[in-house]
């Protein structure tokens, strides 16, 4: 066994030990977070054996029924690479199996894990482990802790067997090099953090292999849709979110039919659906369904007839029922998020919900934690996982693989109850819901719909009503008189027009004012220096001013000013960061920016941008030019703003560039 790198870790002896298995447990289970070209692992089977001198062959045996040694030699090459150097104490026995990301197959590895000599090998198997297999020697490497004095000292290793045959894809059979320069890194950096996971391993609930599969098929046959986005978000990251999404979705439903019995592919409505790929994905693969938003999106008509989407906005009641739907689905559905289990449960007994929390919404408006001793939005889980099993659910959680900070799924495809219990179960959904509804008037938090996310869009909080027509839903506002049941008293559904709050459609002559404020504070501060220094030194200087925290800045303002942006999403903040040509802030610190540093070409995403920039060039005075006691820091021919009236060109084209 030859050690081919090491790492120093300082920690105390009970920290060092936690941590280091803690890491190898995440390589263990979870080795996709090092090694990108893997989709996952799937663990076989494990055994936990105490050392004698005939332990290996039976354990080995039991978890690899078809291994073929040629020999008790052979097994003994491999025994010091096991147990290194004091074959005592006990061990635990892995087999598990090493998904790629792409087509290759699959690699199964046994592991073994010296708790003793803290010591954890990795051994390849070759073949079938029920027929024929054997162990590959050439791929053979191991991790160690080790101590080197009696303080809070400590090295992890990382040593191969057998270095003259290492063989190695890059993928299954890593490069000695990534070993050493990536995953030992990792190792040692898991080790010194070992922190406390709130949230399960990805793809718990279901086949990381079928997952896998299924999303690169969907991700090749979807993948056009990057290219003709019509929207201004970002295609690839909605368009690849939705994509796994909706594979998570067909491989549950895929399992579930199965377990089941199901002949009949799932039905399901999305709540909330915004752009409506995941439910024209769904639809595409089989599944009856519509989706529904209180807004429609302009790539809606690209779909064609097959792909059901409805414009409209609910409130829940017994009137927005889903009685024929098998599965609800709630993705990124912000205040209609806690009502998903309450709609599903009272839709029907077989019905079922997908819930994926973002932005942290109650029954009647914001969330608030009630403690905290866990993250927001650990805690944001926990309650609607509380109202699901309220509900009469057996709530399942998972972590899904997509592009973004939320990514837990909760999933209620399990009643607790029998259906003669419905009137019951029903009785304690309202009463948790007053409940919930009486505790927010007690503490004064019922600012209902109060978003402080600017990203976050008015998307969601709609349904469908089967016991509504379509000219209802599309002609008939939801009226309070419309609504015939009283447990959504309070409840406030996003309207269908998205009120803009990012400070753009405030007066100009208000943000000129605060702009011009701001930037006389900032200029002031080296203003005596700049008095007080000599006429020489003065030649070719030009004041940038100093840097005040926002905190500062907003002492500046009077209450009025602060009560309006206290209105708008962001606040100060955005107003500063929307003036772009004159400030920028940076870690909290807002300064003058000095174009005279700037790059004088940035670099465009496409030719359209380039096009539109060069036609909004000369468009608007220069703010320097007009207010900085030193005039602007480049020259009239540098400079994308006007220098003067007669420079200024009209607007071609109004569209934003975002």
């Amino acid at each position: 066994m030859q050690v081919v790198a090491e790492r120093e870790l300082r920690l105390p002896p009970g920290s060092a030990l936690a941590g280091f298995w803690a890491a190898l447990d995440v390589w263990m289970l979870k080795p996709q977070v090092a090694n990108r070209r893997l989709s996952g692992c799937r663990l076989e089977a494990e055994r936990e054996a105490r050392y004698s001198p005939s332990w290996l062959r039976p354990v080995l045996a039991e978890l690899l029924p078809g291994l073929r040694l040629e020999s008790d030699r052979e097994l003994e090459e491999i025994l010091p690479a096991v147990t290194a150097e004091r074959p005592e104490g006990r061990f635990k026995v892995v087999l598990r199996t090493v998904i790629p990301k792409t087509q290759a197959a699959n690699c199964r590895e046994i592991v073994f894990q010296d708790f003793e000599n803290n010591t954890a090998t990795f051994i390849p198997v070759e073949g079938h482990i029920a027929e024929s297999c054997t162990l590959r020697k050439s791929n053979i490497y191991r991790l160690k802790l080790q101590q080197v004095r009696g303080d809070e000292l400590w090295f992890i290793s990382i040593s191969i067997l057998y270095p003259e045959e290492w063989k190695a894809d890059g993928i299954l059979y890593p490069k000695t090099a990534w070993l050493t320069d990536v995953l030992l890194t990792k190792i040692v950096k898991w080790s010194s953090e070992n922190k406390k996971s709130y949230f399960k391993s990805t793809l718990s609930l279901i086949s990381v292999e079928k997952y896998s599969e299924r999303y690169h098929h969907l991700k090749a046959k979807y993948k056009e849709m990057v290219k003709i986005w019509p929207e201004v978000t970002n295609p690839e990251k909605f368009v690849y979110e939705d994509v796994a999404i909706a594979t998570y979705l067909l491989v549950l439903w895929e399992d579930e039919r199965v377990e089941k019995g199901l002949t009949v592919n799932q039905s399901f409505i999305d709540l909330g659906c915004g752009n409506g790929l995941l439910v024209h994905i769904l639809t595409n693969e089989g599944h009856p369904g519509r989706g529904i938003d209180v807004r429609k999106r302009r790539i809606w008509d690209m779909y064609g007839p097959q792909t059901c989407l409805k414009e409209c906005a609910i409130t829940p009641s017994d009137n927005f029922l889903f009685p024929d739907v098998d599965w609800i689905i709630g993705n990124h559905s912000d205040e209609l998020t806690p009502w998903i289990p309450v709609i599903a449960a009272r839709s029907s007994y077989s019905c079922r919900y997908f819930v994926l929390p973002c932005c942290f919404f109650d029954f009647y408006g914001k969330y608030c934690r009630r403690q905290t001793k866990s993250p927001q939005y650990r805690a944001y889980l926990d309650f609607i996982t509380d109202v699901g099993s309220v509900c009469g659910f057996k709530v399942e959680e998972d972590c899904l693989r997509i592009p973004s900070t939320k990514r837990v799924c909760l999933i209620g495809n399990q009643r607790t109850y029998l259906p003669s219990g419905e009137e019951r179960l029903d009785k304690e959904r309202t009463q948790y819901i007053r409940e919930r509804y009486s505790c927010i008037l007690s503490t004064g938090s019922n600012n209902c719909c109060e978003v402080k996310d600017s990203v976050s869009l008015f998307t969601h909080d709609i349904a469908h009503c089967s016991n509504v027509n379509d000219d209802m839903v599309q002609d008939t506002p939801v009226e309070a008189d419309f609504i015939s049941s009283k447990w959504v008293a309070g409840f406030q559904p996003r309207e269908k027009v998205e009120k803009v709050r990012n400070c753009a459609t405030l007066p100009r002559d208000f943000i000129d004012g605060v702009v011009l404020q701001v930037a006389k504070a900032l200029l002031k501060i080296n203003q005596d220096t700049y008095e007080n220094s000599n006429d020489e030194n003065n030649a070719g200087y030009w004041n940038k001013g100093g840097s005040l925290p926002l905190k500062n800045v907003a002492d500046l303002l009077d209450s009025n000013t602060l009560q309006k942006l206290r209105k708008e999403c962001g606040g100060l903040q955005t107003l500063l960061r929307n003036s772009y040509q004159v400030f920028e802030v940076v870690h909290g610190n807002v300064q003058i920016r000095d174009w005279a540093k700037e790059k004088q070409t940035r670099k465009r995403s496409s030719d359209a941008k380039r096009k539109l920039s060069s036609e909004a060039c000369k468009t608007r005075l220069c703010w320097f030019f007009v207010n900085h006691p030193d005039g602007c820091p480049r020259t009239a021919e540098k400079c994308t703003f006007a220098h003067g009236i007669e420079e200024l060109r009209s607007c071609t084209n109004s569209r934003k560039i975002r």
